[in-house]
């Protein structure tokens, strides 16, 4: 069983790859800056205290996102790292000394740039020429964007002056703030949904497959980095590139400044602070690096960012608003979430109307009541926080919030099991915002998979009374669906190919769709290879579920008692019926070399030329073998590629044997003994 610290491990990466995939892939964050920055921290404490957990997919070994897959791959010339953060003085005066021990003296001045809250791009020049675009990425790799930067008026196609052979540049495309608000009053014209923020439309922009609609976005850019440079001047100092940069035509930041002292950028954060609405974009926080290149390149970089530059995050904006109402919503599992309507009020990039209160207790524990005056909070978050109330103006005739008794979808008793923070609707689904909500789940990518069963469709089937649980999905009929307005036979047909191909789903992706309580992907994944198929797992009892690694009492017991209500195995039986499989197939008889690595631990760490790490963990995995995540006495082997970092030390501190890639290969066809030690 893994330990308290391998699980909290397992927690945080899990939580920070999904929020880099969210933010960055997706451009559709789910968790506040400062939330994200909570974590991150916690998981550097973590590997600082325990090193030998540190892996090379850890996310803070990571810069970026991964790429999106409509984008052709670019190496870049030179990494694009990412920064460092500091939010307080203290933590800035820190990163200051220990840039003195570094150089083993005061630094020489920095330079001061605003931070821009958009997307990081390189942006090649050859012979003054732009040539290529692309997206930061992993920081090695990125998007190739250069028709839709090409499109972009501050970028400029031709240089000017004297331009090198050959320059790689770095910038940020962001969308002013005056063309986000004229897009979304367009968009309000059409009866569009607006759009969340400058910076996730930004990003969006940039990504479109047609450069056209790129065009129209009015974005814009700023530049601040010199990458590579083949035949251009030799400068000495940031401040000098920025000049230089400028001096070819490139757009540059005229607030960024050069200072002497710490003094001086703290004076900098401190207007930067005071006016970060005065300028048509915006920021969200300050870069600092130090000017002098030679010691830039003195101090050097860790494994994801420079020593020589931080970034400082302003504090969280802050604005006052009137909670004008406390309302519920329920959700898929029938949990109450109540959330506050608010007066219109613009925070941090986007006009906030509503915000969750999560749950009555939390209500309660911030005392805040409608008719409040309350503050909101928004530090790049795509969901905003109630903070709490302004009590001087509370209203004389204000009244405590308490849950209702009866849900409002449905009339249904809410009720507040022992020991849980939620309520919950008893109304099952015959809460038509729980059967919503479920619908939506079930049909999702993580889930089924049904493309074109989103909110707007779901909606319609509902109100049309076509579906009311997720079998009747597999039961539509074409001509049913010709009859709603503004549906064709290209639609319908899309619709039910997507339907029909999610029939055959693998059962741990139908166990993630059904909603079960603490049921996600990888437990759905374990379920799925104990039990086989769905049947079998409806007939096991909590001990059977419990005995599966990974899996405790909590979720067993929620397993066991939706497998126990009448509503799920008659949902069962009808998706079973309506043709969806319950089942995955048998798997084939193992081969000779199954058991090869049988009751073996094997770490895998560094960068592998043939195999991916999750290639090289189904590799041993169908051999019968192990594959874990720190090096201990009992691991039978260290599979070392390029950069192995601290499991290598490790390893040889213990006498584990370290095999390279051709030992692997030998270990793979031939078992244990087959192989030497690198």
């Amino acid at each position: 069983m893994p330990s308290e610290i391998e699980r909290r491990f397992a927690e945080l990466r899990t939580a920070l790859h999904r929020a880099n995939h969210r933010y960055y892939v997706l451009d559709d964050p789910e968790i506040s800056d400062a939330e994200y920055d909570s974590l991150m921290r916690e998981l550097i404490a973590l590997e600082t205290a325990h090193p030998e957990y540190i892996t090379i997919d850890s996310p803070t070994q990571r810069v970026g996102a991964p790429l999106h897959d409509a984008f052709a791959p670019v190496t870049h010339r030179q990494r694009m790292f990412s920064l460092d953060n500091v939010g307080s003085i203290e933590e800035l005066e820190a990163w200051q000394a220990r840039l003195a021990r570094a150089l083993e003296r005061d630094p020489a001045g920095y330079v001061c740039e605003q931070k821009i809250d958009g997307l990081a791009v390189s942006i090649t020049y050859a012979e003054g020429r732009l040539v290529q675009a692309a997206t930061r990425g992993d920081g090695s790799v990125g998007e190739d964007i250069t028709a839709n930067v090409r499109t972009i008026d501050s970028v400029p196609l031709r240089l000017q002056g004297e331009p090198p052979d050959l320059m790689e540049v770095r910038g940020e495309i962001y969308m002013p703030v005056s063309a986000f608000e004229a897009l979304n009053a367009r968009q309000a014209e059409l009866g569009e949904k607006p759009y969340v923020n400058p910076r996730n439309t930004a990003a969006g922009s940039v990504r479109q497959k047609d450069p056209a609609k790129t065009a129209a976005r009015a974005l814009s850019i700023w530049l601040y980095q010199v990458g590579h440079v083949v035949g251009g001047p030799r400068l000495g100092s940031q401040w000098d590139s920025l000049q230089w940069l400028s001096h070819l035509g490139l757009r540059v930041n005229p607030a960024s400044r050069r200072v002497d002292d710490v003094a001086a950028i703290e004076h900098y954060v401190a207007a930067t602070e005071r006016a970060r609405h005065a300028n048509d974009y915006e920021i969200d926080g300050v870069v600092i690096k130090l000017d002098d290149l030679m010691e830039q390149e003195e101090v050097g970089y860790t494994a994801k960012s420079p020593r020589w530059a931080v970034a400082f995050k302003l504090p969280p904006e802050e604005k006052t608003t009137t909670l004008e109402e406390i309302r519920i919503n329920v959700g898929r599992t029938g949990a109450v979430t109540p959330y506050a309507v608010l007066d219109p009020v613009f925070v941090g990039g986007v006009t906030i109307t509503n915000a969750t209160l999560h749950n009555e207790g939390e209500i309660h524990r911030k005392d805040v009541r409608p008719g409040d005056t309350v503050l909101v909070r928004r530090a790049g978050d795509v969901i905003p926080e109630v903070v709490g109330p302004v009590l001087s103006k509370r209203p004389a005739d204000s009244k405590v919030w308490l849950m209702p008794r009866a849900c409002p979808f449905c009339g249904n008793p809410i009720v507040q099991p022992e020991g849980e923070a939620k309520a919950r609707c008893t109304g099952g689904f015959s809460c038509p915002s729980r059967l919503r909500e479920y619908l939506f789940h079930f049909a999702s990518r993580g889930a089924m998979d049904i493309e074109g069963l989103g909110y707007k469709t779901v909606d319609l089937l509902l109100g049309e009374g076509v579906i009311r649980d997720p079998a009747d999905i597999f039961n539509l009929d074409a001509a049913r669906l010709l009859e709603f307005e503004g549906w064709g036979e290209t639609s319908v047909n899309n619709l039910l190919e997507a339907i029909d191909a999610a029939k055959d789903r693998p059962l741990a992706r139908l166990l993630a769709a059904l909603g079960i309580d603490h049921v996600g992907g990888t437990v759905a994944r374990s379920l799925a290879t104990r039990f086989g198929s769905l049947p079998a797992l409806m007939e096991a009892s909590e001990e059977d579920i419990t005995s599966i690694e990974g899996i405790g009492p909590e979720i067993a017991g929620s397993v066991a008692a939706w497998a126990k209500e009448a509503d799920s195995r008659n949902l069962v039986d009808r998706l079973g019926a309506a043709g969806v499989r319950l089942a995955d197939p048998e798997p084939a008889e193992p081969a000779a070399d199954s058991q090869l690595l049988a009751g073996l631990s094997f770490v895998v760490t560094g960068t592998l030329d043939g195999f991916s790490r999750n290639d090289a963990r189904a590799l041993i995995e169908e051999r019968g073998g192990k594959v874990t995540g720190s090096v201990s006495g009992k691991t039978a082997a260290l599979i070392a590629g390029a950069s192995p970092g601290s499991k290598l030390a490790k390893a040889q501190q213990l006498g584990i044997p370290v095999l390279d890639e051709v030992a692997f290969v030998a270990l793979l066809q031939n078992g244990p003994g087959s192989s030497s030690a690198g």
